[in-house]
Protein backbone atom coordinates (compact mmCIF):
# COMPACT_ATOMS: atom_id res chain seq x y z
CA UNK A 1 0.00 0.00 0.00
CA UNK A 2 1.17 3.53 -0.77
CA UNK A 3 2.99 4.67 2.37
CA UNK A 4 1.74 8.23 1.83
CA UNK A 5 -1.79 7.02 2.62
CA UNK A 6 -2.69 6.56 6.28
CA UNK A 7 -5.39 4.05 7.22
CA UNK A 8 -7.32 4.35 10.48
CA UNK A 9 -10.15 2.31 12.02
CA UNK A 10 -13.11 3.76 13.91
CA UNK A 11 -15.50 1.89 16.20
CA UNK A 12 -18.13 4.64 16.02
CA UNK A 13 -19.05 6.67 12.96
CA UNK A 14 -19.30 9.75 15.19
CA UNK A 15 -15.49 9.67 15.28
CA UNK A 16 -15.56 10.70 11.60
CA UNK A 17 -16.99 14.10 10.79
CA UNK A 18 -20.18 14.10 8.77
CA UNK A 19 -18.58 16.50 6.30
CA UNK A 20 -15.56 14.26 5.68
CA UNK A 21 -17.70 11.14 5.33
CA UNK A 22 -20.30 12.65 3.02
CA UNK A 23 -17.66 14.33 0.85
CA UNK A 24 -16.72 10.77 -0.11
CA UNK A 25 -20.09 9.02 0.19
CA UNK A 26 -22.37 11.55 -1.51
CA UNK A 27 -20.48 14.52 -2.96
CA UNK A 28 -23.43 15.12 -5.30
CA UNK A 29 -25.57 16.04 -2.29
CA UNK A 30 -23.37 19.01 -1.43
CA UNK A 31 -25.70 21.22 -3.46
CA UNK A 32 -28.61 20.42 -1.14
CA UNK A 33 -30.08 17.80 -3.45
CA UNK A 34 -30.69 14.15 -2.63
CA UNK A 35 -27.90 11.62 -2.44
CA UNK A 36 -27.89 8.89 -5.07
CA UNK A 37 -27.58 6.35 -2.25
CA UNK A 38 -29.21 7.35 1.05
CA UNK A 39 -27.91 4.23 2.81
CA UNK A 40 -24.20 5.12 2.84
CA UNK A 41 -24.77 8.65 4.13
CA UNK A 42 -23.33 9.50 7.53
CA UNK A 43 -26.75 10.06 9.10
CA UNK A 44 -28.20 6.71 7.99
CA UNK A 45 -25.23 4.72 9.29
CA UNK A 46 -25.22 6.82 12.47
CA UNK A 47 -28.92 6.04 12.98
CA UNK A 48 -28.12 2.32 12.92
CA UNK A 49 -25.41 2.80 15.56
CA UNK A 50 -27.10 5.26 17.91
CA UNK A 51 -30.33 3.24 17.88
CA UNK A 52 -28.50 0.08 18.95
CA UNK A 53 -29.46 -1.77 15.77
CA UNK A 54 -25.75 -2.43 15.26
CA UNK A 55 -23.04 -2.45 17.88
CA UNK A 56 -22.34 -4.47 21.03
CA UNK A 57 -24.45 -7.59 21.30
CA UNK A 58 -25.69 -7.50 17.70
CA UNK A 59 -22.81 -9.24 15.94
CA UNK A 60 -22.22 -6.06 13.92
CA UNK A 61 -19.33 -4.14 15.52
CA UNK A 62 -18.23 -1.06 13.59
CA UNK A 63 -14.65 -0.76 12.34
CA UNK A 64 -15.11 1.93 9.72
CA UNK A 65 -12.07 2.53 7.52
CA UNK A 66 -10.72 5.98 6.74
CA UNK A 67 -7.90 6.69 4.27
CA UNK A 68 -6.04 9.98 4.58
CA UNK A 69 -3.47 11.52 2.32
CA UNK A 70 -1.52 14.46 3.69
CA UNK A 71 -3.99 14.62 6.55
CA UNK A 72 -7.00 14.90 4.22
CA UNK A 73 -9.70 12.22 4.21
CA UNK A 74 -9.74 10.82 0.67
CA UNK A 75 -11.77 7.62 1.15
CA UNK A 76 -14.02 5.88 3.66
CA UNK A 77 -15.77 2.52 3.89
CA UNK A 78 -18.44 1.14 6.26
CA UNK A 79 -16.80 -1.91 7.85
CA UNK A 80 -17.99 -4.26 10.59
CA UNK A 81 -16.60 -7.18 12.57
CA UNK A 82 -19.16 -9.97 12.22
CA UNK A 83 -19.68 -12.93 14.55
CA UNK A 84 -22.38 -14.44 12.30
CA UNK A 85 -23.70 -14.14 8.74
CA UNK A 86 -27.14 -12.73 9.48
CA UNK A 87 -28.55 -9.61 7.85
CA UNK A 88 -26.22 -9.71 4.84
CA UNK A 89 -28.29 -11.23 1.98
CA UNK A 90 -25.17 -12.55 0.23
CA UNK A 91 -25.12 -16.00 1.73
CA UNK A 92 -21.85 -17.55 2.86
CA UNK A 93 -23.24 -20.02 5.41
CA UNK A 94 -21.97 -22.93 3.31
CA UNK A 95 -18.45 -21.49 3.27
CA UNK A 96 -18.55 -21.05 7.04
CA UNK A 97 -19.84 -24.60 7.63
CA UNK A 98 -17.18 -26.13 5.39
CA UNK A 99 -14.35 -24.21 7.04
CA UNK A 100 -15.59 -25.02 10.56
CA UNK A 101 -15.88 -28.73 9.68
CA UNK A 102 -12.28 -28.63 8.44
CA UNK A 103 -11.18 -27.26 11.82
CA UNK A 104 -10.98 -23.57 10.96
CA UNK A 105 -12.68 -20.57 12.55
CA UNK A 106 -14.72 -18.63 10.02
CA UNK A 107 -15.88 -16.06 12.56
CA UNK A 108 -15.05 -13.34 13.23
CA UNK A 109 -14.94 -11.97 9.71
CA UNK A 110 -15.00 -8.43 8.30
CA UNK A 111 -18.00 -7.15 6.36
CA UNK A 112 -17.93 -3.99 4.25
CA UNK A 113 -21.63 -3.34 3.81
CA UNK A 114 -24.69 -1.42 4.92
CA UNK A 115 -26.22 -3.65 7.61
CA UNK A 116 -29.54 -5.32 6.75
CA UNK A 117 -29.62 -3.54 3.39
CA UNK A 118 -29.48 -5.50 0.11
CA UNK A 119 -29.15 -2.37 -1.99
CA UNK A 120 -26.34 -2.17 -4.53
CA UNK A 121 -24.13 0.88 -4.57
CA UNK A 122 -20.58 2.10 -3.94
CA UNK A 123 -18.90 0.70 -0.85
CA UNK A 124 -15.41 2.12 -1.43
CA UNK A 125 -16.34 5.76 -1.01
CA UNK A 126 -13.85 8.31 -2.34
CA UNK A 127 -13.35 11.97 -2.97
CA UNK A 128 -14.04 12.87 -6.61
CA UNK A 129 -10.81 12.81 -8.58
CA UNK A 130 -9.11 10.40 -6.18
CA UNK A 131 -11.18 7.32 -7.00
CA UNK A 132 -8.37 4.97 -7.98
CA UNK A 133 -5.99 5.91 -5.18
CA UNK A 134 -8.75 5.90 -2.58
CA UNK A 135 -10.28 2.56 -3.55
CA UNK A 136 -6.93 0.82 -3.78
CA UNK A 137 -5.95 2.22 -0.39
CA UNK A 138 -9.16 0.91 1.17
CA UNK A 139 -8.72 -2.56 -0.35
CA UNK A 140 -5.10 -2.78 0.77
CA UNK A 141 -6.04 -1.43 4.19
CA UNK A 142 -8.78 -4.02 4.70
CA UNK A 143 -6.39 -6.80 3.73
CA UNK A 144 -3.80 -5.55 6.21
CA UNK A 145 -6.41 -5.20 8.96
CA UNK A 146 -7.70 -8.73 8.34
CA UNK A 147 -4.21 -10.23 8.28
CA UNK A 148 -3.17 -8.41 11.42
CA UNK A 149 -6.31 -9.43 13.31
CA UNK A 150 -6.19 -13.02 12.11
CA UNK A 151 -9.77 -13.01 10.77
CA UNK A 152 -10.78 -15.50 8.12
CA UNK A 153 -12.08 -13.17 5.44
CA UNK A 154 -13.30 -9.79 4.24
CA UNK A 155 -16.52 -9.39 2.25
CA UNK A 156 -17.62 -6.32 0.29
CA UNK A 157 -21.27 -6.94 -0.49
CA UNK A 158 -23.65 -5.20 -2.90
CA UNK A 159 -20.81 -3.13 -4.28
CA UNK A 160 -20.64 -1.80 -7.84
CA UNK A 161 -19.37 -3.94 -10.71
CA UNK A 162 -16.39 -1.61 -11.12
CA UNK A 163 -15.45 -2.06 -7.45
CA UNK A 164 -15.74 -5.85 -7.71
CA UNK A 165 -13.57 -5.87 -10.84
CA UNK A 166 -10.96 -3.62 -9.21
CA UNK A 167 -10.87 -5.94 -6.20
CA UNK A 168 -10.52 -8.94 -8.51
CA UNK A 169 -7.53 -7.23 -10.17
CA UNK A 170 -5.73 -7.26 -6.81
CA UNK A 171 -6.59 -10.84 -5.97
CA UNK A 172 -10.06 -10.79 -4.43
CA UNK A 173 -12.84 -13.12 -5.58
CA UNK A 174 -15.75 -11.68 -7.58
CA UNK A 175 -19.24 -13.00 -6.86
CA UNK A 176 -22.37 -12.29 -8.89
CA UNK A 177 -25.95 -12.50 -7.66
CA UNK A 178 -29.26 -11.15 -8.91
CA UNK A 179 -32.15 -8.93 -7.94
CA UNK A 180 -35.28 -7.66 -9.66
CA UNK A 181 -35.54 -3.97 -10.55
CA UNK A 182 -38.25 -2.00 -12.31
CA UNK A 183 -36.85 0.29 -15.02
CA UNK A 184 -38.65 3.47 -16.01
CA UNK A 185 -38.67 3.88 -19.79
CA UNK A 186 -40.03 7.42 -19.52
CA UNK A 187 -43.56 6.16 -18.94
CA UNK A 188 -46.11 8.98 -18.62
CA UNK A 189 -48.45 6.76 -16.59
CA UNK A 190 -48.91 3.30 -15.10
CA UNK A 191 -51.23 2.48 -18.01
CA UNK A 192 -48.42 3.35 -20.42
CA UNK A 193 -46.20 0.86 -18.59
CA UNK A 194 -48.96 -1.76 -18.76
CA UNK A 195 -49.16 -1.12 -22.48
CA UNK A 196 -45.73 -2.70 -22.92
CA UNK A 197 -46.81 -5.95 -21.27
CA UNK A 198 -48.31 -8.95 -22.98
CA UNK A 199 -52.10 -8.90 -23.10
CA UNK A 200 -52.44 -11.69 -20.55
CA UNK A 201 -50.03 -10.10 -18.05
CA UNK A 202 -51.61 -6.68 -18.50
CA UNK A 203 -55.08 -7.99 -17.71
CA UNK A 204 -53.76 -9.94 -14.72
CA UNK A 205 -52.11 -6.87 -13.17
CA UNK A 206 -55.15 -4.69 -13.70
CA UNK A 207 -57.29 -7.30 -11.96
CA UNK A 208 -54.71 -7.64 -9.18
CA UNK A 209 -54.70 -3.91 -8.51
CA UNK A 210 -58.48 -3.76 -8.51
CA UNK A 211 -58.72 -6.56 -5.94
CA UNK A 212 -56.00 -5.05 -3.75
CA UNK A 213 -57.56 -1.59 -3.76
CA UNK A 214 -60.94 -3.05 -2.83
CA UNK A 215 -59.74 -4.07 0.66
CA UNK A 216 -62.21 -1.68 2.26
CA UNK A 217 -60.09 1.40 2.94
CA UNK A 218 -57.73 3.78 1.15
CA UNK A 219 -54.06 3.72 0.24
CA UNK A 220 -51.96 6.81 0.98
CA UNK A 221 -48.41 7.80 0.08
CA UNK A 222 -46.68 9.86 2.77
CA UNK A 223 -43.34 11.64 2.72
CA UNK A 224 -41.70 14.50 4.57
CA UNK A 225 -43.86 16.25 7.14
CA UNK A 226 -46.89 14.19 6.13
CA UNK A 227 -45.25 11.39 8.12
CA UNK A 228 -46.15 11.75 11.79
CA UNK A 229 -44.78 9.94 14.86
CA UNK A 230 -47.90 7.77 15.13
CA UNK A 231 -47.20 6.37 11.67
CA UNK A 232 -43.94 4.93 13.02
CA UNK A 233 -45.85 3.30 15.88
CA UNK A 234 -48.01 1.55 13.29
CA UNK A 235 -45.07 0.63 11.09
CA UNK A 236 -43.17 -0.81 14.06
CA UNK A 237 -46.03 -3.29 14.54
CA UNK A 238 -45.84 -4.20 10.84
CA UNK A 239 -42.06 -4.59 10.98
CA UNK A 240 -42.16 -6.77 14.09
CA UNK A 241 -44.68 -9.11 12.49
CA UNK A 242 -42.63 -9.51 9.31
CA UNK A 243 -39.30 -9.69 11.15
CA UNK A 244 -40.43 -12.38 13.57
CA UNK A 245 -41.65 -14.55 10.69
CA UNK A 246 -38.63 -14.03 8.41
CA UNK A 247 -35.66 -13.74 10.74
CA UNK A 248 -36.85 -14.96 14.15
CA UNK A 249 -36.37 -11.48 15.56
CA UNK A 250 -36.31 -8.03 13.97
CA UNK A 251 -32.87 -6.60 13.19
CA UNK A 252 -33.80 -2.96 13.76
CA UNK A 253 -34.77 -1.42 17.08
CA UNK A 254 -37.80 0.76 17.70
CA UNK A 255 -35.48 3.72 18.24
CA UNK A 256 -34.14 3.37 14.70
CA UNK A 257 -37.53 4.35 13.28
CA UNK A 258 -37.62 7.46 15.46
CA UNK A 259 -34.24 8.40 14.02
CA UNK A 260 -35.52 7.64 10.53
CA UNK A 261 -38.26 10.18 11.24
CA UNK A 262 -35.52 12.81 11.40
CA UNK A 263 -34.70 12.06 7.74
CA UNK A 264 -38.33 11.72 6.66
CA UNK A 265 -37.83 13.91 3.60
CA UNK A 266 -36.01 10.88 2.14
CA UNK A 267 -38.72 8.40 3.19
CA UNK A 268 -41.84 7.24 1.37
CA UNK A 269 -44.38 5.40 3.51
CA UNK A 270 -47.20 3.69 1.64
CA UNK A 271 -49.99 2.85 4.07
CA UNK A 272 -53.28 1.00 3.71
CA UNK A 273 -55.75 2.79 5.97
CA UNK A 274 -58.91 1.31 7.47
CA UNK A 275 -60.46 4.57 8.53
CA UNK A 276 -57.87 6.32 10.72
CA UNK A 277 -56.04 3.03 11.43
CA UNK A 278 -53.10 1.83 9.30
CA UNK A 279 -53.45 -1.93 8.72
CA UNK A 280 -50.49 -2.47 6.34
CA UNK A 281 -47.53 -0.52 5.07
CA UNK A 282 -44.40 -0.44 2.93
CA UNK A 283 -41.31 1.62 3.74
CA UNK A 284 -39.14 3.04 0.94
CA UNK A 285 -36.13 5.31 0.91
CA UNK A 286 -35.82 7.90 -1.83
CA UNK A 287 -32.59 8.38 -3.76
CA UNK A 288 -31.88 10.95 -6.43
CA UNK A 289 -32.67 8.51 -9.26
CA UNK A 290 -34.20 5.46 -7.59
CA UNK A 291 -36.80 4.42 -5.07
CA UNK A 292 -35.58 1.72 -2.70
CA UNK A 293 -38.17 -0.61 -1.22
CA UNK A 294 -37.07 -1.85 2.17
CA UNK A 295 -39.73 -3.18 4.58
CA UNK A 296 -43.34 -4.32 4.52
CA UNK A 297 -45.77 -5.59 7.11
CA UNK A 298 -49.43 -5.83 8.02
CA UNK A 299 -51.83 -6.55 10.87
CA UNK A 300 -54.63 -7.62 8.52
CA UNK A 301 -54.34 -9.93 5.51
CA UNK A 302 -56.02 -8.87 2.27
CA UNK A 303 -55.57 -10.39 -1.21
CA UNK A 304 -52.75 -8.81 -3.24
CA UNK A 305 -52.29 -5.90 -0.81
CA UNK A 306 -48.61 -6.78 -0.40
CA UNK A 307 -48.03 -6.50 -4.16
CA UNK A 308 -49.98 -3.25 -4.37
CA UNK A 309 -48.15 -1.46 -1.54
CA UNK A 310 -44.66 -2.76 -2.28
CA UNK A 311 -44.51 -2.89 -6.07
CA UNK A 312 -47.36 -1.12 -7.88
CA UNK A 313 -47.46 1.93 -5.62
CA UNK A 314 -43.68 2.20 -5.92
CA UNK A 315 -44.00 2.22 -9.70
CA UNK A 316 -46.72 4.89 -9.46
CA UNK A 317 -44.40 7.06 -7.35
CA UNK A 318 -41.40 6.52 -9.64
CA UNK A 319 -43.41 7.50 -12.73
CA UNK A 320 -44.93 10.55 -11.05
CA UNK A 321 -41.50 11.77 -9.88
CA UNK A 322 -39.46 10.86 -12.96
CA UNK A 323 -37.31 8.30 -11.17
CA UNK A 324 -35.22 5.93 -13.27
CA UNK A 325 -35.90 2.72 -11.38
CA UNK A 326 -37.40 0.95 -8.40
CA UNK A 327 -35.23 -1.47 -6.44
CA UNK A 328 -37.50 -3.69 -4.39
CA UNK A 329 -34.94 -5.59 -2.31
CA UNK A 330 -33.54 -9.09 -2.37
CA UNK A 331 -34.92 -12.23 -3.98
CA UNK A 332 -38.51 -12.75 -5.11
CA UNK A 333 -39.21 -14.15 -8.58
CA UNK A 334 -42.83 -13.08 -8.01
CA UNK A 335 -41.60 -9.59 -8.91
CA UNK A 336 -41.00 -10.73 -12.50
CA UNK A 337 -44.71 -10.89 -13.36
CA UNK A 338 -45.05 -7.31 -12.09
CA UNK A 339 -42.51 -5.86 -14.49
CA UNK A 340 -39.39 -6.12 -12.33
CA UNK A 341 -36.59 -7.67 -14.40
CA UNK A 342 -33.46 -9.49 -13.19
CA UNK A 343 -30.21 -7.55 -12.90
CA UNK A 344 -26.80 -8.67 -11.70
CA UNK A 345 -25.45 -7.71 -8.28
CA UNK A 346 -21.81 -7.88 -7.27
CA UNK A 347 -19.64 -8.59 -4.25
CA UNK A 348 -15.92 -9.08 -3.59
CA UNK A 349 -14.33 -11.51 -1.14
CA UNK A 350 -10.83 -11.82 0.34
CA UNK A 351 -10.15 -15.17 2.02
CA UNK A 352 -7.01 -15.78 4.06
CA UNK A 353 -6.76 -19.60 3.97
CA UNK A 354 -5.45 -20.84 0.59
CA UNK A 355 -7.50 -24.04 0.69
CA UNK A 356 -10.78 -22.30 1.48
CA UNK A 357 -10.00 -19.61 -1.06
CA UNK A 358 -9.41 -22.20 -3.76
CA UNK A 359 -12.64 -24.04 -2.95
CA UNK A 360 -14.68 -20.82 -2.92
CA UNK A 361 -13.09 -19.68 -6.19
CA UNK A 362 -14.15 -22.88 -7.91
CA UNK A 363 -17.63 -22.58 -6.48
CA UNK A 364 -17.99 -18.96 -7.61
CA UNK A 365 -16.89 -19.80 -11.15
CA UNK A 366 -19.75 -22.31 -11.46
CA UNK A 367 -22.16 -19.98 -9.66
CA UNK A 368 -21.43 -17.08 -12.02
CA UNK A 369 -22.27 -19.21 -15.04
CA UNK A 370 -25.51 -20.35 -13.41
CA UNK A 371 -26.53 -16.80 -12.44
CA UNK A 372 -25.80 -15.49 -15.94
CA UNK A 373 -27.96 -18.23 -17.42
CA UNK A 374 -30.71 -17.61 -14.87
CA UNK A 375 -30.81 -13.89 -15.68
CA UNK A 376 -31.06 -14.63 -19.39
CA UNK A 377 -33.87 -17.15 -18.92
CA UNK A 378 -35.84 -14.99 -16.50
CA UNK A 379 -35.56 -11.96 -18.77
CA UNK A 380 -37.03 -13.99 -21.63
CA UNK A 381 -39.83 -15.13 -19.29
CA UNK A 382 -40.66 -11.54 -18.36
CA UNK A 383 -44.11 -10.03 -18.84
CA UNK A 384 -43.20 -7.65 -21.67
CA UNK A 385 -44.83 -8.33 -24.99
CA UNK A 386 -42.71 -9.49 -27.90
CA UNK A 387 -42.03 -7.06 -30.76
CA UNK A 388 -44.40 -9.09 -32.95
CA UNK A 389 -47.32 -8.77 -30.50
CA UNK A 390 -49.54 -5.78 -31.35
CA UNK A 391 -50.54 -3.20 -28.75
CA UNK A 392 -54.06 -3.58 -27.38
Amino acid sequence: MDQSVEITLHSDISEISEGDWNACACPEAGDGRRAFDPFTTHRFLAALETSGSVGPGTGWDARHVVARMGGQVIAVAPLYVKSHSQGEYVFDHGWADAYERAGGHYYPKLQCAVPFTPVAGPRLLTLPGLEDAGKRALLAGMEQIASGAGVSSVHITFCTEDEAELAADVGWLHRIGQQFHWINRDYPSFDAFLGELSSRKRKALRKERQRAQAFGGEIVQLSGDDIRPEHWDAFWAFYQDTGSRKWGRPYLTRDFFDRLHEMREDVLLVLAMNGPRPIAGALNLIGREALFGRYWGCVEDHPFLHFELCYHQAVDYAIAHGMKRVEAGAQGEHKLARGYLPVATHSAHWIAHPGLRRAVSEYLEAERAAVDEDIEILTEMGPFRSPSEPER
